[in-house]
């Protein structure tokens, strides 16, 4: 990390809430980033999943929120988002 005394410009952080989901017919776990306030461990939700982004059912088992860039489980610039809870 550069110092703001040295002249280097300190980077503004993203923060996002992610939740790792098990895709119901495949039993694959995936992390998505979500902005569903009332998100909740067993829900079932909507992912886009594959190359085609098909939307899919999966169970949510895990919730992080808050989490910086730095510490986030996948790359944010990568992460797709839950579509919708059901």
């Amino acid at each position: 990390m550069i110092h703001s005394l040295a002249g280097g410009k300190m980077r503004d952080l993203d923060f996002c809430d992610f939740a790792k989901v098990k895709i119901v017919d495949t039993n694959e776990i995936r992390w998505y980033i979500f902005n569903i306030l009332d998100l909740n461990l067993g829900d079932k939700v909507l992912v886009p999943f594959g190359i085609k982004n098909e939307l899919v059912t999966a169970e949510v088992i895990k919730i992080e929120r808050n989490l910086s860039e730095q510490v986030a489980p996948i790359p944010i610039k990568r992460a797709k988002e839950i579509y919708k809870k059901l």
